[in-house]
Protein backbone atom coordinates (compact mmCIF):
# COMPACT_ATOMS: atom_id res chain seq x y z
CA UNK A 1 0.00 0.00 0.00
CA UNK A 2 3.01 2.62 0.69
CA UNK A 3 4.48 2.42 -2.63
CA UNK A 4 0.86 2.76 -4.02
CA UNK A 5 0.85 6.25 -2.90
CA UNK A 6 3.95 6.96 -3.65
CA UNK A 7 3.74 6.13 -7.41
CA UNK A 8 0.37 8.36 -7.48
CA UNK A 9 0.53 11.65 -8.44
CA UNK A 10 -1.79 12.80 -5.77
CA UNK A 11 -0.40 10.60 -3.40
CA UNK A 12 1.97 13.49 -3.39
CA UNK A 13 -0.26 16.28 -2.84
CA UNK A 14 -2.24 13.79 0.17
CA UNK A 15 1.13 13.37 2.33
CA UNK A 16 2.92 16.56 1.05
CA UNK A 17 4.39 18.44 4.80
CA UNK A 18 5.07 21.84 3.95
CA UNK A 19 1.91 22.73 1.71
CA UNK A 20 3.27 23.46 -1.61
CA UNK A 21 1.77 20.44 -3.22
CA UNK A 22 -1.66 21.91 -4.63
CA UNK A 23 -2.87 18.93 -6.94
CA UNK A 24 -0.89 16.79 -9.29
CA UNK A 25 -2.55 15.47 -13.27
CA UNK A 26 -0.73 12.39 -14.53
CA UNK A 27 -1.19 8.95 -14.31
CA UNK A 28 0.78 6.74 -11.86
CA UNK A 29 4.19 5.79 -12.29
CA UNK A 30 5.52 2.67 -13.18
CA UNK A 31 8.87 2.97 -14.17
CA UNK A 32 12.10 5.56 -14.52
CA UNK A 33 11.44 8.00 -17.11
CA UNK A 34 7.87 8.69 -15.95
CA UNK A 35 6.31 11.92 -15.10
CA UNK A 36 3.59 13.77 -13.63
CA UNK A 37 2.86 17.61 -13.24
CA UNK A 38 2.26 19.15 -9.41
CA UNK A 39 0.53 22.58 -8.94
CA UNK A 40 2.56 24.49 -6.54
CA UNK A 41 2.20 27.05 -4.53
CA UNK A 42 5.30 28.78 -2.75
CA UNK A 43 3.63 30.96 -0.68
CA UNK A 44 2.87 28.19 1.82
CA UNK A 45 6.53 28.68 2.63
CA UNK A 46 6.70 31.93 3.17
CA UNK A 47 10.35 32.19 1.96
CA UNK A 48 9.93 33.75 -1.90
CA UNK A 49 7.06 35.23 -3.58
CA UNK A 50 7.22 32.95 -6.28
CA UNK A 51 2.87 32.42 -6.45
CA UNK A 52 1.36 29.32 -8.12
CA UNK A 53 3.59 27.48 -10.69
CA UNK A 54 3.80 24.00 -11.96
CA UNK A 55 6.79 21.99 -12.06
CA UNK A 56 7.47 17.86 -13.73
CA UNK A 57 8.54 15.39 -11.16
CA UNK A 58 10.45 12.90 -13.51
CA UNK A 59 11.34 9.63 -11.95
CA UNK A 60 14.98 9.05 -11.55
CA UNK A 61 14.97 5.39 -9.71
CA UNK A 62 11.69 2.98 -9.50
CA UNK A 63 12.61 -0.22 -7.42
CA UNK A 64 8.91 -1.81 -7.24
CA UNK A 65 7.93 -1.34 -3.30
CA UNK A 66 11.65 -0.73 -2.42
CA UNK A 67 12.82 2.50 -3.65
CA UNK A 68 11.07 5.59 -5.48
CA UNK A 69 13.49 8.62 -6.38
CA UNK A 70 12.45 11.71 -8.59
CA UNK A 71 13.62 15.31 -9.70
CA UNK A 72 11.86 18.42 -10.59
CA UNK A 73 11.75 19.28 -13.70
CA UNK A 74 10.74 23.29 -14.04
CA UNK A 75 11.26 26.50 -15.37
CA UNK A 76 14.36 27.19 -13.86
CA UNK A 77 17.50 27.38 -16.21
CA UNK A 78 19.88 25.92 -15.07
CA UNK A 79 17.75 22.85 -14.09
CA UNK A 80 18.24 22.50 -10.14
CA UNK A 81 19.35 19.02 -10.06
CA UNK A 82 17.93 18.32 -6.24
CA UNK A 83 16.15 14.38 -6.07
CA UNK A 84 13.43 13.61 -3.48
CA UNK A 85 12.99 9.73 -2.49
CA UNK A 86 11.45 7.12 -0.42
CA UNK A 87 13.56 3.77 0.40
CA UNK A 88 11.14 0.95 1.80
CA UNK A 89 12.57 -2.10 3.68
CA UNK A 90 10.84 -4.60 5.37
CA UNK A 91 11.37 -3.81 9.34
CA UNK A 92 9.06 -7.00 10.60
CA UNK A 93 7.60 -9.45 8.47
CA UNK A 94 5.37 -10.79 10.96
CA UNK A 95 4.16 -7.83 11.92
CA UNK A 96 3.49 -6.59 7.82
CA UNK A 97 5.61 -3.55 9.32
CA UNK A 98 7.64 -1.47 6.79
CA UNK A 99 10.24 0.93 7.57
CA UNK A 100 10.47 3.70 5.34
CA UNK A 101 13.31 6.58 4.45
CA UNK A 102 12.45 9.76 3.07
CA UNK A 103 15.37 11.51 1.45
CA UNK A 104 16.05 14.58 0.32
CA UNK A 105 19.62 14.97 -2.09
CA UNK A 106 20.42 18.54 -2.83
CA UNK A 107 24.67 17.69 -3.27
CA UNK A 108 24.74 17.31 -7.27
CA UNK A 109 22.50 20.61 -7.54
CA UNK A 110 23.82 23.26 -10.14
CA UNK A 111 26.41 25.84 -8.86
CA UNK A 112 24.34 28.41 -10.08
CA UNK A 113 22.13 27.69 -7.40
CA UNK A 114 24.50 26.08 -4.84
CA UNK A 115 25.71 30.01 -4.94
CA UNK A 116 22.20 31.18 -4.08
CA UNK A 117 22.72 29.28 -0.68
CA UNK A 118 18.21 28.30 -0.82
CA UNK A 119 19.07 24.93 0.34
CA UNK A 120 17.69 22.71 1.43
CA UNK A 121 14.43 23.97 0.71
CA UNK A 122 12.48 20.99 2.89
CA UNK A 123 13.52 20.90 6.09
CA UNK A 124 14.16 17.88 7.93
CA UNK A 125 11.51 18.46 10.06
CA UNK A 126 8.77 18.25 6.84
CA UNK A 127 10.48 15.56 5.58
CA UNK A 128 9.49 13.88 9.32
CA UNK A 129 6.30 15.37 8.99
CA UNK A 130 5.67 13.84 5.76
CA UNK A 131 6.09 10.44 7.22
CA UNK A 132 3.86 10.71 9.68
CA UNK A 133 1.23 11.93 6.91
CA UNK A 134 2.11 8.69 4.87
CA UNK A 135 1.83 6.11 7.92
CA UNK A 136 -2.25 7.89 8.36
CA UNK A 137 -2.39 7.91 4.96
CA UNK A 138 -1.65 3.83 4.36
CA UNK A 139 -3.50 2.89 8.19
Amino acid sequence: MIFQVLCDPRGHVTIDSSGMLMSADGHRVGAEGDRFVVHMDREALGDYPLGRYDVTVRITKYIENRELAWTIEGQQRPPIGHVYGYQLEPADPDAATTLVTSYYDWSQIDPAWRERAIFPVISADALRATLGILARTVQ
